[in-house]
């Protein structure tokens, strides 16, 4: 049995793609995106917060959708204003906190993802930044993914479980100096995302490269050991997040499906429409088919 609470699930959840794939082509009436994940996943991380405050109202309504699902904590992405373009101002502070205190307040922010990019070195001037971020969110329950190998520091480690600050565990593309995989704890949260290995488009600067850069799907023999991680994370983090961005055509679905069933040993619930697309989750379905389809995927 699994220690730890552990939570797995995609990023994001609104992809036009997704229609006929993830959810029913002709949606019925009152159909939520956010609420049919819920059904299946106790995480969804909130990918549009990266690019922009998230509304209070927004966040509102993400909470009825979730209500149903008691286990259910969001992760979310901090705006890129803060780790793209270091406008840490005061102004920024305050659009980000209207929509995260929504959430926070209610007990369903389980963490505040600090992403910064490849380019982001380990050095004396982008340490002191990170350390400002950090005291500036204090009262979030933090993580901070990094890319770069220089980050590979026990210094950097040390920095984080200092301020119980989690660190991400990514897989990327290994190209150059990229971080490796890993299994790290620096804090109560843990915290695990999947990229996926697109090697040929993950920094190119193509526009129609950036749209296939997550298009992924992992084999179960690579999906097997970031399970064995997860477990080893999760003897010492309280609460872990495991998270797909591989989201094209659903594919962060099914392997966050397929990562509940290596995690805990026990077949999972699965969308008929997303096994009719992919039919090796037959093998970790908990029930058979419905025939007709609930919702055609046409």
């Amino acid at each position: 049995m699994l220690k730890a609470a552990v939570r797995v699930g995609p990023a994001g959840w609104v992809y036009k793609e997704w229609a006929g794939v993830v959810y029913p082509k002709k949606k019925p009436r009152g159909f939520q995106e956010l609420q049919y994940l819920a059904e299946y996943f106790d995480t969804v991380e909130i990918n549009s917060s990266f690019y922009g405050p998230s509304p209070p109202a927004h966040c509102k309504q993400w909470l009825e959708q979730i209500a149903a699902n008691p286990r259910f904590l969001f992760t979310a992405k901090l705006w890129d204003k803060f780790t793209h373009a270091f406008d840490a101002s005061p102004e920024n502070e305050r659009a980000v906190r209207a929509g995260f205190d929504v959430l926070h307040e209610r007990g369903k922010l389980g963490a505040v993802l600090i992403q910064f990019p490849f380019s982001f070195h380990r050095g004396p001037e982008n340490v002191a930044y990170l350390k400002r971020l950090l005291k500036r969110f204090a009262d979030y329950p933090l993580v901070v993914e990094v890319r770069h190998a220089t980050w590979n520091d026990p210094s950097f480690y040390a920095l984080l479980a200092e301020r119980e600050v989690g660190f991400c565990n990514i897989d990327q593309p290994i190209i150059g100096r990229s971080l490796e995989p890993s299994q790290e704890t620096t804090g109560p949260i843990g915290y695990v995302r999947l990229h996926g290995r697109r090697y040929d488009t993950w920094f190119s600067d193509d526009p129609v490269a950036n749209e296939e850069r997550y298009d992924y799907l992992y084999s179960k023999e690579e999906l097997e050991p970031w399970a064995k991680r997860t477990a080893e994370i999760m003897k010492e983090a309280r609460n872990v997040h495991v998270v797909t961005n591989n989201c094209d055509m659903g594919k962060s679905v099914v392997n966050a499906l397929e990562l509940m069933n290596l995690l805990t040993g026990l077949k999972v619930s699965v969308p008929d429409t997303l096994r009719h697309r992919y039919p090796r989750l037959d093998k970790i379905a908990s029930e058979p088919p419905k025939a007709p389809l609930l919702f055609p995927t046409a």
